[in-house]
């Protein structure tokens, strides 16, 4: 899943569940021939699916893959055995060890995948042809727009920092040891 393009998942996504299945519309962000007036919450919720999905899956595929070799990295390590010596239980060391050495790496990735989202959605909303800031920035792009991309520029970029000072501070939270500012106590 990591080394799929972005938009092949997109068009792989909306052949299964738009064509084959049906259950999910094609594309677009509100249904062919609706005002936009009558559009409701839920049609637009039903539009937005398969992006979202797109986008998610292409993000997660990543730091699963690294969580889960992080985690065998733990399994086999010294400390894991002794604690398996000493008697613990198989859910004990994975929540006491595994889980505690590999959340941190986990958050870190999570948030600093937020900048590849941006980069994703210009692609995913083009094979679905749904309006976001990815197609407004290539718009913009394109047209000379110099006013709209550099908004959209600041906007993302505030989105990513927000992401990882959120990412910090919970690293924070769940590792106490790691404060700002090198406090030493």
């Amino acid at each position: 899943m990591a080394s799929i393009p972005v938009f092949w998942l997109a068009v792989l996504l909306m052949m299964v569940f738009a064509v084959w299945l049906q259950v999910l519309p094609i594309g677009l962000s509100v249904p062919i021939g609706v005002d936009a007036a009558d559009v409701t919450f839920a049609d637009r919720l039903q539009h937005a699916v398969l992006p979202a999905v797109t986008l998610s899956m292409a993000g997660v595929a990543g730091i699963a893959l690294h969580t889960r070799e992080k985690m065998a990295d733990v399994m086999a390590s010294d400390y894991v055995l002794f604690a398996r010596a000493r008697g613990e239980g198989e859910r004990a060391i994975v929540r006491r060890h595994g889980v505690r050495n590999v959340l941190l790496p986990a958050i870190t990735l999570q948030f600093a995948s937020i900048s590849e989202i941006f980069g994703g959605s210009v692609l995913v909303e083009q094979v679905f042809s749904y309006p976001g800031i990815g197609q407004a920035a290539v718009a913009a792009g394109l047209g000379g727009d110099v006013p709209l991309l550099l908004g959209i520029t600041v906007v993302s970029a505030a989105i990513v920092f927000a992401g990882n000072f959120i990412a910090d501070i919970l690293c924070t939270v769940v590792d106490p040891r790691i404060r700002l500012g090198g406090m030493q106590k």
